[in-house]
């Protein structure tokens, strides 16, 4: 598995298409990787195991996501004002 998403990150351009989110407006498929980036890293450095399949969630979020929303979130991730659950 982990060699599958190593192969997927190197061959990384952008955001590939997420039946989830099938509009034009990519706005919730921003925050939702966004989510799963953090939520990700928290159980996998929880359990002390291998955290490369986090590493797509960033790629896609940074790909979709302003600079501004990020930088946002972030620092309201470390003020403890973070809306979403993580």
């Amino acid at each position: 598995m982990a060699e599958d998403i190593q192969q997927k990150l190197e061959q990384y351009r952008t955001a590939p298409f997420d039946a989830r989110f099938p509009n034009q407006n990519q706005t919730r498929n921003c925050w939702q990787n966004y989510l799963d980036y953090y939520r990700c890293q928290k159980v996998l450095d929880a359990k002390g195991v291998d955290t490369a399949p986090e590493l797509w969630y960033k790629r896609v979020y940074k790909s979709l996501c302003p600079l501004s929303w990020i930088e946002k979130w972030d620092s309201q991730r470390e003020d403890g004002t973070f809306p979403g659950k993580l």
